[in-house]
């Protein structure tokens, strides 16, 4: 089994290095990872060649937006098992691929996921949110969950049947990707009840109000485009299901 990570970035000369190390330091050593680069101009692209031959390929150049490059790596992939690492995340421990190879060692399961942590974006041991996923169960697309999009795996032959993300979806397309999966495709999933990724606060989609309203229409307009019965109050229930988020925290908090 070989797993495929793909690291989308533009300009993150901040925070790439410590996404690149963590990788590194797996111990599952059978991984391709794919770094997929919009033509940073700050240095981005000198600390990803001096990762090499850790990083298996690097693209760089011109897209039309997150999703684009996403799609990028996913072409380029050749690993079994697909994963999404941000530019400025981190695996929570250096065990994370060896216990989704262990999750996939069962051929019946299609994809695993399991739980994050926001942390600070100058220091990534400090949890300002804690997303405790939670095994699958009919209904809760259709009410606004997801797992967390960087712990999320799948086999590389089913993202590719589908087409991978639709780009027409600019905030949500990591919504619209897992209402295909779990609505049409009815894949079936491992939970890995454990913190795999630490996620720094700040990204595209939570980075105003605004953002976060659009998401959130994007999330809406996917449910209906595929036949899912949803009504507004779809808004309050998602609203609703994070705010414990906010509140709970693991037993570690610390990396």
């Amino acid at each position: 089994m070989h797993i495929s990570i793909i690291t989308v970035c533009l300009n993150s000369a901040g925070t790439i290095a410590g996404a690149l190390e963590s990788v590194g330091r797996q111990t599952f050593r059978a991984i391709e990872h794919i770094v997929v680069d919009g033509v940073s101009t700050d240095g981005t692209l000198e600390i990803v060649t001096n990762f090499t031959p850790k990083v298996a390929q690097l693209i760089s150049e011109p897209d039309r937006g997150l999703y684009d490059a996403m799609n990028k790596g996913l072409a380029a992939a050749t690993g079994d098992i697909i994963g999404y690492l941000n530019s400025d995340d981190v695996y929570a421990d250096d065990d994370v691929l060896q216990k989704v190879a262990k999750a996939f060692a069962d051929v019946n399961v299609d994809a695993c996921y399991g739980d994050l942590v926001y942390v600070q974006q100058d220091d990534i041991s400090r949890v300002v949110r804690y997303w405790r996923s939670c095994p699958y169960s009919p209904g809760l697309i259709e009410r606004g969950w997801m797992p967390a999009h960087p712990t999320f795996f799948l086999r590389r032959s089913i993202l590719q049947e589908l087409g991978g993300f639709d780009i027409h979806y600019r905030y949500h397309a990591d919504f619209d990707l897992m209402v295909r999966l779990f609505l049409r495709r009815k894949i079936r999933c491992a939970y890995i009840p454990e913190i795999l990724v630490r996620m720094r606060t700040g990204g595209k989609t939570n980075r105003s109000i605004r953002n976060v309203m659009r998401g959130n229409l994007e999330s809406l307009e996917s449910l209906r485009s595929h036949g899912a019965a949803v009504t507004p109050m779809f808004f309050v229930g998602k609203l609703l299901s994070r705010v414990p988020q906010f509140f709970r925290r693991p037993d570690s908090a610390k990396p």
